[in-house]
C-alpha cells in the first residue's frame, strides 16, 4: 500500500507572502516522512468542497515546479489536470519538464474536468462532456507517442479533435518506460475504459462498496483488451485529519 498527500488549500497564516515558504515546509516534511507522492489540484479558484472561490489557489503546473525544488524522493502530480485547460502537446511537454527537473518523479494526472463555472469565469471554453472525452483520448494518444523511445516518434496522429504531425520530445522524460499516467474519475463506460487502455493509475471516489465496484468494472475493461489489472495502480482520495487531538476522541 502507498500513501500520497494532496495539498488542496493554500489559506495559510501570513497571507500570500507566506504561501511559498509554507508550501516548501509542507512538501519537505511530507517528503521526509516517506509519502510516496504529493499532489495539488488543477484549479484556478478554490473548489466548493474545500472553501470559498475567493480563497487562494495556485496554478498547478507552476506549483509542481516549486515543489520539485523542495523535495527529493516523492513523485509529484496533479490530482488531476483538467484536459481542456492546456493543448495536448503542452500537457506532455510540461509533464516532461517536471519529470526532467525533478529527477524522474512526475505523475501525469489528467481527467475530463468538471468545473464549468471556473472555466467560464476566466474565459476558458468548456465544451460538452463528449467533446472533453475526445480531447482526453487525443491527449493520451499524443502522450504515449511523445514518451516513446529516446525522443518521441515520427507518427502522424489524427485524433478526434487534434492532429499532431511529429511527436518530437527532447529532452525525453527520465521516468521509464514513460511518465506514469493517472486518470481521475470513475465513469464506467468511458473513463475506466481509457484507464485500461492508456493509464498506469486511476483515482476514484466513494466508500468501500462503491470503490470495489469501480475496480471490478476496471477489471472487466482490462480483461476485454487482455491487460492485467495489476499493471494499474488503483487509488482513492479521502480526507484525513492528521492534526486531530487523540485525547478529544474521533
Amino acid at each position: 500500500m502507498k500513501f500520497g498527500l494532496q495539498i488542496s488549500s493554500f489559506t495559510w497564516p501570513g497571507g500570500p507572502e507566506q504561501i511559498a515558504p509554507t508550501l516548501a515546509r509542507v512538501v519537505r516534511v511530507a517528503d521526509d516522512a516517506g509519502f510516496d507522492s504529493i499532489w495539488v489540484m488543477d484549479h484556478f479558484f478554490q473548489i466548493r468542497a474545500v472553501g470559498r472561490p475567493e480563497e487562494p489557489m495556485l496554478e498547478g503546473m507552476t506549483t509542481l515546479g516549486w515543489m520539485a525544488a523542495h523535495s527529493t524522493r516523492a513523485r509529484l502530480g496533479l490530482m488531476v489536470g483538467g484536459v481542456h485547460y492546456r493543448h495536448p502537446g503542452l500537457w506532455v511537454k510540461a509533464a516532461t519538464t517536471l519529470d526532467v527537473l525533478s529527477g524522474g518523479r512526475a505523475w501525469f494526472g489528467i481527467g475530463a474536468a468538471w468545473n464549468q463555472a471556473e472555466s467560464e469565469a476566466l474565459g476558458f471554453p468548456f465544451p460538452p462532456l463528449g467533446t472533453r472525452f475526445a480531447l482526453l483520448e487525443d491527449t493520451l494518444r499524443i502522450a504515449h507517442g511523445m514518451w516513446t523511445g529516446e525522443s518521441g516518434t515520427e507518427e502522424d496522429i489524427q485524433g478526434h479533435r487534434y492532429r499532431a504531425t511529429r511527436l518530437l520530445n527532447s529532452p525525453q522524460a527520465l521516468s521509464r518506460p514513460r511518465i506514469p499516467i493517472m486518470i481521475g474519475g470513475g465513469g464506467e463506460q468511458k473513463t475506466l475504459r481509457l484507464v485500461a487502455q492508456y493509464a498506469d493509475g486511476c483515482n476514484v471516489f466513494g466508500g468501500p462498496e462503491r470503490i470495489h465496484h469501480k475496480f471490478e468494472v476496471l477489471r472487466r475493461h482490462c480483461e476485454a483488451i487482455g491487460r492485467p489489472i495489476d499493471e494499474i495502480e488503483r487509488s482513492t482520495l479521502q480526507n484525513v485529519n492528521v492534526g486531530a487531538d487523540s485525547a478529544s476522541g474521533p
